[in-house]
């Protein structure tokens, strides 16, 4: 069963977004702005959606790039994958950053991220004095080969 999220347009040029395609993962989010705005090289924006969502106990929303944006621009989002929990209600707002080496234009109904719609497994955590011993064990940044 699909999980059901509830959205709420903040504007009324907001776009509610939709899955593209039959099986995609994600859900395109657009830019929802009064005016088209520029990300200069190396600088961040928080972009409006105009949505805000309302999701189910045990379910997150993450915030991914476009692989697009990113391929063309150097677009990427500064904290990816973003999250929204549960208990999130306010509107989303997408924080993108232009790696590359020109200035970004945006603008209202550009699509800038992907929403993807994941459960959510809370972890029960036991303090122990000692972990067990593994073949890897704590080798870590390449250690199993390159």
């Amino acid at each position: 069963m699909r999980p059901r999220v509830q959205i709420k347009k903040l504007r009324p040029d907001a776009i509610v977004p939709a899955y593209m395609t039959a099986h995609a993962a994600g859900l395109d989010l657009s830019a929802a702005l009064d005016q088209p705005v520029e990300i200069a090289p190396g600088a961040r924006m928080a972009i409006p959606t105009g949505l805000a969502i309302k999701l189910p106990e045990g379910y997150e929303a993450q915030l991914r790039p476009r692989s697009g944006l990113a391929r063309e621009h150097g677009i990427t989002l500064v904290n990816a994958p973003g999250t929204i929990d549960a208990d999130y209600v306010g509107p989303i707002l997408v924080l993108l950053i232009n790696h590359g080496d020109r200035p970004v234009r945006i603008e209202s109904g550009q699509r800038i991220a992907q929403l993807v719609i994941a459960p959510v497994v809370q972890a029960e955590l036991a303090e122990v004095a000692e972990l067990p011993s593994t073949a890897r064990g704590a080798g870590g940044f390449g250690s199993t080969g390159r």
